[in-house]
Protein backbone atom coordinates (compact mmCIF):
# COMPACT_ATOMS: atom_id res chain seq x y z
CA UNK A 1 0.00 0.00 0.00
CA UNK A 2 2.59 2.52 1.31
CA UNK A 3 4.98 1.42 -2.49
CA UNK A 4 1.85 2.22 -4.42
CA UNK A 5 1.18 5.90 -2.74
CA UNK A 6 4.99 6.50 -3.12
CA UNK A 7 4.57 5.60 -6.87
CA UNK A 8 1.55 7.96 -7.20
CA UNK A 9 3.20 10.50 -5.20
CA UNK A 10 6.07 10.22 -7.52
CA UNK A 11 3.67 10.40 -10.68
CA UNK A 12 2.20 13.51 -9.59
CA UNK A 13 5.71 14.83 -9.09
CA UNK A 14 7.24 14.01 -11.99
CA UNK A 15 3.74 15.68 -14.10
CA UNK A 16 3.90 18.89 -12.10
CA UNK A 17 7.83 19.27 -12.64
CA UNK A 18 7.22 19.06 -16.74
CA UNK A 19 4.35 21.05 -16.53
CA UNK A 20 6.12 23.45 -14.96
CA UNK A 21 9.06 23.25 -16.45
CA UNK A 22 6.76 23.93 -19.98
CA UNK A 23 4.97 26.73 -18.70
CA UNK A 24 8.47 28.33 -17.77
CA UNK A 25 9.98 27.75 -21.22
CA UNK A 26 7.16 29.00 -22.76
CA UNK A 27 6.84 32.28 -20.60
CA UNK A 28 10.67 32.88 -21.35
CA UNK A 29 10.07 32.48 -24.99
CA UNK A 30 7.22 34.62 -25.08
CA UNK A 31 9.34 37.52 -23.23
CA UNK A 32 12.19 37.25 -24.63
CA UNK A 33 11.24 38.67 -28.25
CA UNK A 34 12.26 36.44 -29.81
CA UNK A 35 8.94 35.71 -31.50
CA UNK A 36 6.77 38.79 -31.84
CA UNK A 37 3.76 38.13 -29.05
CA UNK A 38 1.52 38.80 -31.73
CA UNK A 39 2.26 35.46 -32.81
CA UNK A 40 3.44 33.15 -29.65
CA UNK A 41 1.54 35.51 -26.13
CA UNK A 42 2.70 34.28 -22.64
CA UNK A 43 0.61 31.52 -20.50
CA UNK A 44 -0.86 34.00 -19.09
CA UNK A 45 -1.59 36.38 -22.05
CA UNK A 46 -3.90 32.97 -22.78
CA UNK A 47 -5.64 32.02 -20.01
CA UNK A 48 -6.75 35.50 -19.67
CA UNK A 49 -8.17 35.30 -23.42
CA UNK A 50 -9.93 32.11 -22.55
CA UNK A 51 -11.53 33.57 -19.45
CA UNK A 52 -12.60 36.60 -21.59
CA UNK A 53 -14.08 34.04 -23.98
CA UNK A 54 -16.13 32.53 -21.33
CA UNK A 55 -18.30 35.62 -20.78
CA UNK A 56 -17.75 38.05 -24.09
CA UNK A 57 -18.89 35.65 -27.43
CA UNK A 58 -16.66 35.55 -30.38
CA UNK A 59 -17.60 34.46 -33.75
CA UNK A 60 -21.14 34.75 -32.54
CA UNK A 61 -20.82 32.94 -29.45
CA UNK A 62 -18.77 31.96 -26.08
CA UNK A 63 -16.68 29.55 -25.47
CA UNK A 64 -19.09 27.46 -23.80
CA UNK A 65 -21.68 27.64 -26.78
CA UNK A 66 -18.78 26.31 -29.10
CA UNK A 67 -17.97 23.75 -27.03
CA UNK A 68 -21.82 22.69 -26.59
CA UNK A 69 -22.35 22.99 -30.22
CA UNK A 70 -18.81 20.25 -31.39
CA UNK A 71 -20.18 17.97 -28.18
CA UNK A 72 -23.23 17.33 -30.06
CA UNK A 73 -21.95 17.00 -33.13
CA UNK A 74 -19.23 14.45 -31.71
CA UNK A 75 -22.17 12.65 -29.72
CA UNK A 76 -24.35 12.13 -32.65
CA UNK A 77 -21.55 10.82 -34.65
CA UNK A 78 -20.12 8.62 -32.28
CA UNK A 79 -23.47 7.15 -31.01
CA UNK A 80 -24.02 6.61 -34.82
CA UNK A 81 -20.24 4.76 -35.32
CA UNK A 82 -21.17 2.54 -31.94
CA UNK A 83 -24.87 1.68 -33.21
CA UNK A 84 -23.37 0.45 -36.47
CA UNK A 85 -19.87 -0.80 -35.40
CA UNK A 86 -20.86 -3.24 -32.95
CA UNK A 87 -23.40 -4.94 -34.46
CA UNK A 88 -22.04 -5.50 -37.87
CA UNK A 89 -18.80 -6.25 -35.61
CA UNK A 90 -20.63 -9.05 -34.06
CA UNK A 91 -22.88 -10.28 -36.78
CA UNK A 92 -19.50 -10.63 -38.74
CA UNK A 93 -17.87 -12.98 -36.04
CA UNK A 94 -20.54 -15.53 -36.27
CA UNK A 95 -21.60 -15.46 -39.86
CA UNK A 96 -19.01 -16.25 -42.39
CA UNK A 97 -20.64 -14.83 -45.51
CA UNK A 98 -21.63 -11.31 -43.88
CA UNK A 99 -17.53 -11.28 -43.09
CA UNK A 100 -16.46 -12.49 -46.46
CA UNK A 101 -18.98 -9.56 -47.55
CA UNK A 102 -17.79 -6.73 -45.66
CA UNK A 103 -14.00 -6.95 -44.76
CA UNK A 104 -12.59 -6.48 -48.61
CA UNK A 105 -15.11 -3.24 -48.76
CA UNK A 106 -14.05 -2.42 -45.18
CA UNK A 107 -10.50 -2.86 -45.14
CA UNK A 108 -9.64 -0.59 -48.26
CA UNK A 109 -12.20 2.12 -47.26
CA UNK A 110 -10.79 2.30 -43.22
CA UNK A 111 -7.69 3.54 -44.51
CA UNK A 112 -8.96 6.82 -46.33
CA UNK A 113 -7.95 9.08 -43.45
CA UNK A 114 -11.36 11.14 -42.02
CA UNK A 115 -10.09 14.71 -43.16
CA UNK A 116 -10.22 13.08 -46.59
CA UNK A 117 -14.07 12.92 -46.47
CA UNK A 118 -14.53 16.71 -45.47
CA UNK A 119 -15.15 17.47 -49.44
CA UNK A 120 -17.70 15.12 -49.86
CA UNK A 121 -19.44 16.40 -46.68
CA UNK A 122 -19.13 19.40 -47.85
CA UNK A 123 -20.32 19.16 -51.25
CA UNK A 124 -23.64 17.30 -49.76
CA UNK A 125 -24.58 18.71 -46.92
CA UNK A 126 -22.93 22.45 -46.78
CA UNK A 127 -22.46 23.64 -43.36
CA UNK A 128 -25.13 21.93 -41.49
CA UNK A 129 -24.79 19.25 -38.69
CA UNK A 130 -24.65 16.33 -41.49
CA UNK A 131 -21.18 17.37 -42.35
CA UNK A 132 -19.05 17.20 -39.46
CA UNK A 133 -21.26 13.89 -38.49
CA UNK A 134 -20.54 12.46 -41.51
CA UNK A 135 -16.02 13.32 -40.74
CA UNK A 136 -16.59 11.91 -37.45
CA UNK A 137 -18.50 8.60 -37.95
CA UNK A 138 -15.41 8.00 -40.24
CA UNK A 139 -13.03 8.36 -38.01
CA UNK A 140 -14.72 6.48 -34.96
CA UNK A 141 -16.55 3.60 -36.84
CA UNK A 142 -13.13 1.50 -37.91
CA UNK A 143 -12.27 1.48 -34.29
CA UNK A 144 -15.36 -0.11 -32.94
CA UNK A 145 -15.60 -2.83 -35.69
CA UNK A 146 -12.28 -4.13 -35.51
CA UNK A 147 -12.16 -4.03 -31.53
CA UNK A 148 -15.70 -5.71 -31.56
CA UNK A 149 -14.95 -8.20 -34.23
CA UNK A 150 -11.78 -9.41 -32.62
CA UNK A 151 -12.99 -9.48 -29.30
CA UNK A 152 -16.32 -11.75 -30.48
CA UNK A 153 -13.61 -13.36 -32.96
CA UNK A 154 -11.62 -14.65 -30.15
CA UNK A 155 -14.58 -16.50 -28.34
CA UNK A 156 -13.67 -19.99 -27.27
CA UNK A 157 -15.64 -22.05 -29.49
CA UNK A 158 -16.59 -24.63 -26.78
CA UNK A 159 -19.25 -21.69 -25.72
CA UNK A 160 -20.20 -21.28 -29.39
CA UNK A 161 -20.79 -25.01 -29.73
CA UNK A 162 -22.58 -25.30 -26.49
CA UNK A 163 -25.33 -22.69 -26.99
CA UNK A 164 -26.10 -24.48 -30.20
CA UNK A 165 -26.70 -27.83 -28.39
CA UNK A 166 -28.76 -25.90 -26.39
CA UNK A 167 -31.11 -24.88 -29.01
CA UNK A 168 -30.09 -21.34 -28.91
CA UNK A 169 -30.73 -19.64 -32.43
CA UNK A 170 -27.80 -16.78 -33.82
CA UNK A 171 -29.78 -13.66 -31.88
CA UNK A 172 -29.55 -15.84 -28.53
CA UNK A 173 -25.94 -17.14 -29.70
CA UNK A 174 -24.90 -13.60 -30.51
CA UNK A 175 -26.23 -11.41 -27.46
CA UNK A 176 -25.78 -14.23 -24.76
CA UNK A 177 -22.34 -16.02 -25.99
CA UNK A 178 -20.44 -13.22 -28.58
CA UNK A 179 -21.35 -9.92 -26.89
CA UNK A 180 -20.86 -10.47 -23.18
CA UNK A 181 -17.17 -11.94 -24.03
CA UNK A 182 -16.21 -9.10 -26.17
CA UNK A 183 -17.29 -6.34 -24.16
CA UNK A 184 -13.51 -5.86 -22.30
CA UNK A 185 -12.34 -5.23 -26.28
CA UNK A 186 -15.30 -3.49 -27.24
CA UNK A 187 -15.06 -0.50 -24.67
CA UNK A 188 -11.11 -0.44 -25.11
CA UNK A 189 -12.39 0.16 -28.87
CA UNK A 190 -14.94 2.99 -27.86
CA UNK A 191 -11.91 5.10 -25.92
CA UNK A 192 -10.01 4.60 -29.19
CA UNK A 193 -12.54 5.30 -31.14
CA UNK A 194 -13.72 8.65 -28.96
CA UNK A 195 -10.39 9.73 -29.17
CA UNK A 196 -9.94 9.71 -33.41
CA UNK A 197 -13.41 10.82 -33.76
CA UNK A 198 -13.28 14.02 -31.37
CA UNK A 199 -9.41 14.58 -33.56
CA UNK A 200 -11.99 14.00 -36.45
CA UNK A 201 -14.25 16.69 -35.54
CA UNK A 202 -11.80 19.61 -35.07
CA UNK A 203 -10.37 19.11 -38.70
CA UNK A 204 -14.65 19.04 -39.83
CA UNK A 205 -15.21 22.08 -38.24
CA UNK A 206 -12.38 23.87 -39.76
CA UNK A 207 -14.28 23.76 -42.88
CA UNK A 208 -18.24 22.62 -42.63
CA UNK A 209 -19.46 24.24 -39.68
CA UNK A 210 -20.15 27.87 -38.22
CA UNK A 211 -19.99 27.52 -34.68
CA UNK A 212 -17.92 24.78 -32.48
CA UNK A 213 -14.38 24.78 -31.26
CA UNK A 214 -12.91 23.93 -34.54
CA UNK A 215 -14.84 27.27 -35.74
CA UNK A 216 -13.10 29.18 -33.42
CA UNK A 217 -9.44 28.20 -34.25
CA UNK A 218 -10.72 29.55 -38.03
CA UNK A 219 -11.96 32.58 -37.05
CA UNK A 220 -9.14 33.17 -34.30
CA UNK A 221 -6.49 32.58 -37.08
CA UNK A 222 -8.45 35.05 -39.61
CA UNK A 223 -8.21 37.97 -36.89
CA UNK A 224 -4.74 37.07 -36.42
CA UNK A 225 -5.63 36.47 -32.30
CA UNK A 226 -2.75 33.52 -31.51
CA UNK A 227 -4.41 33.90 -27.97
CA UNK A 228 -7.69 33.04 -29.51
CA UNK A 229 -6.40 29.94 -31.04
CA UNK A 230 -4.27 28.62 -28.28
CA UNK A 231 -7.55 29.09 -26.00
CA UNK A 232 -9.57 27.04 -28.17
CA UNK A 233 -6.86 24.05 -28.70
CA UNK A 234 -6.85 24.28 -24.77
CA UNK A 235 -10.49 23.69 -24.36
CA UNK A 236 -10.27 21.05 -26.97
CA UNK A 237 -7.74 19.24 -25.03
CA UNK A 238 -9.77 19.48 -22.03
CA UNK A 239 -13.06 18.54 -23.36
CA UNK A 240 -11.11 15.13 -25.44
CA UNK A 241 -9.23 14.34 -21.67
CA UNK A 242 -12.36 14.62 -19.87
CA UNK A 243 -14.12 12.01 -23.15
CA UNK A 244 -10.96 9.28 -22.23
CA UNK A 245 -11.39 10.01 -18.39
CA UNK A 246 -14.75 8.69 -18.14
CA UNK A 247 -14.27 6.00 -21.13
CA UNK A 248 -11.64 4.49 -18.38
CA UNK A 249 -13.45 4.68 -15.77
CA UNK A 250 -16.13 2.69 -17.59
CA UNK A 251 -13.17 0.31 -18.90
CA UNK A 252 -11.90 -0.08 -15.21
CA UNK A 253 -15.04 -0.55 -13.76
CA UNK A 254 -16.17 -3.78 -16.39
CA UNK A 255 -12.75 -5.20 -15.96
CA UNK A 256 -13.23 -5.35 -12.19
CA UNK A 257 -16.52 -6.30 -12.27
CA UNK A 258 -14.83 -9.58 -14.97
CA UNK A 259 -12.30 -10.06 -12.39
CA UNK A 260 -9.29 -9.06 -15.39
Amino acid sequence: MLQSKLKSARFWLLSGVGSVGFLGLWAVAAQSGIVPSTFLPGPLQVVQRFVQMTHEPFAGYTLQIHVLSSLGRFLLGFCLAVCVGIPLGLSMAWFRFIDRLITPLFEAVRFVAPIAWVPFAALWFGTGIGGPVLVIFTGAFPPVLINTYRGAKFVDRKYIEASSMLGAGSWRGITEVLLPAAVPSIVAGLRISAGLGWQSLVGAELIVASSGVGYVLVKGQASLSTATVMSGMIAIGIVGLLIDVLLRKLQQTIEARRGL
